[in-house]
């Protein structure tokens, strides 16, 4: 039986904004049915020729053909894609969270009488039957406010659905959800294929695109480099090695993927004490969502934070880092030996602690500023003379960092909301390391980054330790633990639940000890 004929065909797309060529003579091809990831470098393209082919860059704005079912067609815009059949799903999701489910399923895409007024009976339960098809037990009324991040991306998934999808475009799909949530979406994403709905992904997570992919194919410095088989029909087990996808993506073996971390002196003194912290849930004061932390980071060490979601790692971060999170109850913070107060943001920076946000995009960055800016916003007071910024000091400093940091941009002067993810945390750092901070908190410094950009960012995280910073390193990613640091506590519910050194963690021991209920003082 011959394998089934290519559904989309993109030949010799090239797309060009002004000084920049993101795209040149790409082609890909996608058959009814199949599960097609797309690897690459943050800046490879890959997002650019998900917007040509769903119509959010419009025909005529960029040269190359494509093909839907052996007919040529030229989307001006969503609309038109969608009407084929070609639905796009954003890493940002496009649901308003004040409406219900089933207003936002139907958003734009009414279920009306034929008097034109909208049949809501209709309406609910058509949404009802879409959140069935997708697994989501929920009212269609419910407020999309009021669900988690992995239920809203099931909304988005049954919103296509009912534009009869065909060909299904995920980017990024599981950056921001836990591992509960990744295996549900993972898996309606193989069983949507086994409905002959074919899905194009895009994933820095080479592990789900072995798990669920039938092919990939790779774009480098935008250009379509391979596609590759990952397994030899569906269902399969895998065949393509994770250091085969890397090979295409950087143009080079990547030997190690991490730094080789230079041995720790445990003599160093200790640069970041938390004593007996406990902070209660900003809304519902009786729930207590940090309960009695306490740990320690010395000089030169890089000290790693491991817990599923909602453990109360990041609130920790924020609450410690000038009360952001929540409200406060007990606990001391000391640097250098010393108690400081870090009761607002100037207050903790001012005591030598930088943090690093999770969420660059809205709290780490002015999107819509220069490289340029935001690299001195966090010291502003060293670049001013008689409180007036010091233009050229700025530039130069910025000038520095663009180069240091090998961040990806002809001028200091680009906005950053235009940059890559990778660049954009590069510029996150940079803002903070020259801000010469003793401590720096690192929430998933490297979420949503390539795995050249990672290495990278890796490289930074190990100079700045040998430099004698103290380094604090909150990931999900269990192997970046595992290889950058010197020893890693486990959270559960808001407690420490182990220490654990480096000669001792192994993912098995730190899932065990991310998933105990309580601390006790058996640590063992």
């Amino acid at each position: 039986m011959s394998a089934p004929g290519p559904l989309l065909e993109m030949r010799g797309i090239t797309k060009t904004f002004p000084g920049v060529r993101a795209l040149s003579d790409v082609t890909l091809g996608v058959r009814a049915g199949e599960i097609h990831a797309i690897c690459g470098e943050n800046g490879a393209g890959k997002s650019t020729l998900m917007k040509v082919l769903s119509g959010v860059h419009a025909h005529g704005t960029y040269d190359g053909e494509i093909l839907f079912d052996g007919e040529p067609v030229a989307f001006k815009d969503i609309r038109a894609s969608e009407k084929r059949g070609i639905v796009i799903i954003h890493q940002e999701l496009a649901l308003i969270p004040y409406l219900s489910i089933a207003e936002n399923i139907f958003l734009g895409n009414e279920q009306t009488t034929a008097r034109g007024f909208i049949d809501w009976s209709g309406t609910l339960r058509r949404a009802s039957e879409l959140l069935r098809r997708v697994g989501l037990r929920e009212n269609p009324q419910t407020p999309v406010a009021d669900l988690g991040v992995g239920k809203q991306q099931l909304v988005e998934i049954a919103k296509a659905l009912s534009k009869e999808v065909r060909l299904l475009i995920l980017d990024e799909p599981t950056a921001a959800l836990n591992d509960e949530d990744s295996a549900t979406l993972l898996d309606l994403i193989v069983e949507l294929r086994e409905q002959g709905i074919a899905s194009i992904i895009i994933s820095h997570k080479l592990g789900e695109i072995r798990q669920i992919a039938d092919s990939v194919t790779v774009l480098r410095d935008g250009r379509s480099i391979e596609t590759l088989p990952v397994r030899e029909r569906p269902g399969a087990e895998p065949e393509l090695g994770e250091d085969r996808i890397i090979r295409g993506m950087v143009g080079r073996d990547l030997d190690h993927r991490f730094p080789a971390r230079t041995a720790y002196e445990g003599e160093q003194a200790v640069a970041l004490e938390v004593s007996g912290w406990t902070v209660r849930h900003p809304v519902d004061p009786q729930r207590t969502v940090v309960d009695d932390v306490s740990l320690t980071v010395r000089r030169g060490e890089i000290v790693g934070i491991a817990g599923l979601m909602g453990a109360g790692r990041t609130e920790l971060a924020m609450s410690v880092f000038g009360r952001s999170y929540g409200s406060y109850e007990a606990g001391t913070v000391a640097v250098n030996g010393r108690e400081v107060q870090t009761k607002t943001v100037p207050a903790a920076v001012a005591a030598g602690i930088a943090y690093v946000t999770e969420d660059r995009k809205r709290y780490g960055l002015n999107l819509i500023d220069n490289i340029n800016r935001n690299v001195s916003l966090a010291s502003l007071a060293g670049m001013t003379r008689r409180g007036i910024v010091d233009e050229h000091h700025e530039r130069s400093v910025a000038e520095r960092y663009r180069t240091s940091m090998n961040i990806k941009t002809p001028t200091v002067f680009e906005q950053v909301g235009r940059l890559s993810g990778g660049n954009q945390q590069k510029v996150v750092l940079s803002k903070w390391i020259h801000a010469d901070p003793q401590v720096l908190i690192l929430d998933e410094p490297t979420r949503g980054i390539d795995v050249g950009a990672k290495y990278e960012i890796y490289a930074v995280i190990d100079a700045l330790a040998a430099r004698g910073k103290a380094v604090l390193l909150i990931s999900s990613e269990l192997p970046e633990l595992l290889g950058m640091c010197d020893r890693i506590y486990t959270m559960a519910e808001g407690r420490l639940t182990a220490e654990v050194t480096r000669a001792e963690a192994t993912q098995e021991v730190l899932m065990r000890q991310m998933t105990r209920r309580r601390l006790t003082e058996d640590w063992s």
